[in-house]
Formats: C-alpha cells, sequence, structure tokens
C-alpha cells in the first residue's frame, strides 16, 4: 500500500465524518485511514468504522501527541504516512496526490500543505492561516516549520526517527528539526490545501498556547521570549489585522 492516513481524535463526532468523506472522494484509491482514538465517549468512532477506517484505541492517560502518531503509524502498512487532524477536510480530489508529489524526490522525508479557515473562522485567525501557508510552493525550504494537521512523511525515516512522546505539544516541528538536522528535505506545497476548522472556547485557546509554549522551550532551549517581546508581538498583530482589516472593508 502506498498511503496510510493517520487520525487522532477525541470526541470529533462533529468534523471526523466529513474528513472521511472527502478522502472516499480523492483520486487516490490505494490509501487506508487509521483513527488513533484517546477515549471518545461519542460517535467518532462509530463514523470512522461507517467510512472503513480501522480504530486503533488508547488510554486517555496514555495520550501525548507523539504517542498517538507513534501508535497510528505502527500500526499502518503504507509507505507514506499522511498526517491529517480530525477537524480538517480537503478541498479538492486530489489533495492525496498533491501532497505524496513531492516524494517522487528520495530526499525529502517530509511535505505539508495548505490550510485555511472556514466561513465561521475569525478575521485574526484567517491572517494567520495566510501569513503561514500562502500560495506559493516551496519544495526544498530553508526552515523547519510545518504542521500535522495536514502532512505526510515518509515511513522510512520514521523508523529511524519517530516522533518524541515527552512533547506536550509542536510534535511536528521537533520532527521537521530532527529530519532537518539529518540533512532530509522538506516541502510545502500550496496545492494540498484543507478547511481547518477550529471551534476552540478561550480556555482551550489557552491551553493550547501554553503546552505549545512549554514544547516550544523544549525544542529550542536556547530561545529567549521577555515580556518586551510580547507586547512587541501582540502590538505588531493587532496593527496587522486592523490594516488588513480595513483592507478588506471587514468593519
Amino acid at each position: 500500500m502506498r498511503c496510510s492516513i493517520v487520525i487522532r481524535a477525541y470526541n470529533e463526532e462533529q468534523h471526523i465524518g466529513r474528513l472521511l468523506e472527502g478522502i472516499s472522494h480523492q483520486t487516490l484509491k490505494d490509501v487506508e485511514a487509521i483513527l488513533v482514538d484517546s477515549g471518545s465517549t461519542d460517535a467518532t468512532t462509530a463514523i470512522a468504522a461507517h467510512y472503513g477506517a480501522r480504530v486503533v484505541r488508547i488510554q486517555p492517560g496514555e495520550f501525548t501527541f507523539g504517542c498517538s502518531l507513534n501508535k497510528g503509524i505502527a500500526a499502518a502498512s503504507g509507505e507514506f504516512i499522511v498526517i491529517a487532524s480530525a477537524h480538517v477536510y480537503p478541498v479538492y480530489p486530489d489533495w492525496l496526490e498533491r501532497l505524496l508529489e513531492p516524494f517522487a524526490d528520495p530526499q525529502v522525508a517530509l511535505t505539508y500543505g495548505k490550510q485555511r479557515g472556514d466561513e465561521d473562522s475569525k478575521f485574526s485567525e484567517q491572517q494567520i492561516f495566510a501569513r503561514w501557508y500562502p500560495d506559493q510552493s516551496d519544495l526544498h525550504q530553508s526552515h523547519s516549520f510545518c504542521n500535522n494537521a495536514n502532512a505526510a512523511i515518509r515511513r522510512s525515516v520514521w523508523e529511524k526517527h519517530p516522533y518524541d512522546e515527552t512533547l506536550t505539544g509542536l510534535e511536528d516541528l521537533a520532527w521537521a528539526k530532527e529530519v532537518g538536522s539529518a540533512k532530509w528535505a522538506i516541502s510545502y506545497v500550496a496545492e494540498a490545501e484543507v478547511v481547518h476548522v477550529h471551534d476552540e472556547t478561550p480556555r482551550g485557546v489557552y491551553n493550547r498556547y501554553r503546552r505549545e509554549a512549554m514544547a516550544f522551550k523544549q525544542i529550542y532551549p536556547e530561545a529567549h521570549f521577555s515580556l518586551y517581546d510580547f507586547v512587541r508581538n501582540v502590538t505588531a498583530s493587532i496593527s496587522f489585522d486592523l490594516l488588513h482589516a480595513a483592507r478588506a472593508n471587514v468593519f
């Protein structure tokens, strides 16, 4: 099998069906879907089973982002592993084909695709998506940014470099940094686009940023972020959003 899709989920009944439906309409047919479920109490696993996905269960207390990925990939049979968030869905039927195209270069270990919000996404989040995921692809990027909401890796590289199971987040960034240091290439594919639905509560956003900040410090212990840096970045972000909102006649 050429491609396995690993999806991590916990109580995602609202979104998982749209992703799996999108997968079923892809032009690439030689795929398997594996749902790594960390204790859902809703219909997530039943929906996954309805679409023919294989369910790998882990205990809630066992969950870390890296652990769930390692479990899912270990259960997969594909030469390439597509990693998708349970609350994304593909825009085009050739999403998988485009995401996998850069692997024709044997030096590429990781690809990731474009993301955009849906009609309910906040303006500020749409701006973040636009900055992080531009319209132009970069098939040999010079930095380690990526995002496992919409990504693919070469399984043979993962076998030598499994995901860090100790991190509270940013396992994708840590993996990209590690394989980049080993001289593997990373490709950004703008044509492999998904819609990423974020409906987090303010508390959920706070918790996500907190655990990602902790993980970032673990990945980059030399990094320093002062109160001045915080104020400067917040001011710059607000100014950027206000400027683009005015240009887009959002007000």
